[in-house]
């Protein structure tokens, strides 16, 4: 018999099928696990997605996208997380997307925009072993306040590998945030290997456009995105520049959320 796990996620509503209750269990901790789950959808979800049993290990597959194998399901995780977060993406309504690292910080959200790839995760698990509260390693939800709300999926960390971990917020003793927060401080800051910290402070015009760049959205088809990002930006304090080492700029960016 399959089971089925239901997540409503921001207006959108995503099934993921498994022909194994202990694939069920994996996934039910390792999806948004802070979000509701749902016994039974009022109608069709908005995507769905199915794990099978292989020879080889794990079989993910859903509508749009190459089947993926792995040979454990927590090695399948980051790929159905890829999934879950396109399906979401592209049903959300009253919010808009950013590709940014975010966590809470004494009230207010700190974000890091930029894009996959770049070093947000190491950031993020460098603000949280430090004290932040988690609410994304790869999205801010930005609300018509330009408030930002959390998309707590797990981290998705290499660790000098090339295959990414699934990592709870609560492996590292974090805290989740729950509730949507004021935007604090912006850090458009790019990683370079070997580099010191070296930021300068950005107009708040300059970071929404880095903003505009670094969405998943396509402002023509939603030219609202715009308001809410000035909103976003308004009360924030926004710096441009480069950085070294997750931990080094971890310390610094949390020295300067705290003057």
């Amino acid at each position: 018999m399959n089971r089925v796990l239901r997540v409503a996620a921001y207006g959108c509503n995503v099934e993921v099928e498994a022909s194994e209750a202990g694939v069920l269990e994996i996934l039910d901790r390792h999806l948004l696990p802070t979000l509701p789950r749902v016994q039974q959808f009022a109608g069709e979800p908005q995507g769905m997605a199915r794990i099978e049993a292989a020879e080889n290990g794990y079989v993910l597959s859903a509508a749009g996208i190459e089947s993926r194998v792995a040979p454990s399901v927590i090695e399948l995780v980051p790929f159905v997380t890829q999934v879950v977060d396109e399906i979401v993406m592209r049903h959300l309504r009253g919010w808009f997307a950013i590709h940014a690292g975010t966590v809470a910080w004494r009230g207010r959200a700190i974000l890091v925009p930029g894009t996959s790839h770049a070093g947000k995760s190491s950031l993020v698990a460098a603000l949280l072993r430090r004290g932040a509260t988690y609410f994304s390693d790869e999205y801010a939800l930005i609300d018509a306040d330009g408030q930002a709300h959390p998309y707590p999926r797990p981290l998705l960390l290499r660790d000098g590998s090339a295959v990414q971990k699934p990592v709870l917020a609560s492996d590292l003793n974090a805290k989740v945030g729950r509730e949507p927060v004021p935007v604090g401080w912006i850090f458009a800051v790019k990683y370079r290997p070997g580099t010191a910290w070296k930021v300068e402070a950005m107009q708040q015009s300059e970071a929404v456009l880095n903003l505009l760049q670094n969405t998943p959205q396509i402002l023509a088809e939603t030219p609202e995105m715009l308001s809410h990002f000035g909103r976003a930006v308004q009360g924030s304090k926004c710096y441009r520049g480069e950085r070294g080492s997750a931990e080094d700029a971890a310390a610094e960016i949390l020295q300067m959320a705290s003057e």
